[in-house]
């Protein structure tokens, strides 16, 4: 087992995983730099989600080597894992799941408040939702809440412990396009104002064009890697446009 390069933040090697018998990643590798915004290209089925539960911890690959800071992920216990998942990594899933019986600024610092920071926490908590133009909606509970302002929420809580790592898995599915536009801004100056790590799963050209860096995954497999500023670069997502 040999350890990654030391500027790599995340790193994998030939992940494979499947589900049910299909193949959903079939040998890949990647590494990814501190502060660096990783988008993750690739139609449905093409093992993006799968990919970014493997590097999150969440999955553990059948074959294949995951670290984070040069600890090997792949080997941690389960207790570890979820550790690691609370303190240092944020997730945004493309549904929110909020708890229903708090308020929208108690489910923003719910990662702080199970910390047993409570100190702080409605303070951060309420930082955020102001950034994402929802502190208006501090108070209300998640059933009084547009789908759009309850998405907010949910990346608002998985902003506010400033984690190391931010896996966002296609985090705009649900909005409409001036409240994608809007809440990327927030989050990719987020990520470099705070020198946050971001793998950002999406079928979006537009949304990976604001990485600074993207691959597509087609059939669980590798198919290039191409920097923003290559003109093709923004054409890797159209396979599922």
């Amino acid at each position: 087992m040999v350890a990654p390069p030391d500027n790599d933040v995340l790193w994998a090697r030939s992940l494979h995983h499947s589900h049910s018998g299909s193949p959903a990643l079939v040998g890949v590798s990647l590494g990814v730099r501190e502060g660096e915004i990783l988008a993750v290209c690739g139609p449905r089925g093409s093992g993006k989600t799968t990919l970014l539960r493997c590097l999150s911890g969440q999955l553990v690959a059948q074959q294949g080597e995951v670290w984070f800071n040069s600890s090997p992920v792949h080997t941690m216990s389960p207790l570890l894992r979820e550790r690691l998942r609370r303190d240092r990594f944020g997730w945004i899933d493309p549904e929110a799941a909020l708890v229903p019986e708090l308020t929208a600024w108690e489910n923003a610092a719910l990662p702080l408040l199970l910390r047993g920071s409570h100190r702080g926490a409605k303070t951060a908590a309420m930082e955020w939702l102001e950034r994402l133009d929802i502190g208006e909606c501090a108070r209300k509970r998640p059933h009084a809440l547009l789908q759009a302002e309850r998405q907010r929420v949910a990346i608002a809580r998985a902003l506010v412990t400033t984690p190391s790592v931010l896996f966002a898995d296609e985090p705009t599915a649900t909005l409409h396009r001036a409240d994608r536009a809007q809440v990327l801004r927030t989050v990719t100056a987020a990520a470099r104002s705070h020198r946050i790590t971001v793998v950002l799963a999406t079928h979006d050209e537009d949304v990976a064009a604001l990485a600074d860096r993207s691959l597509t995954l087609v059939d669980g497999r590798r198919v290039n890697s191409l920097a923003n500023a290559d003109a093709e670069g923004r054409a890797e997502c159209s396979l599922s446009a």
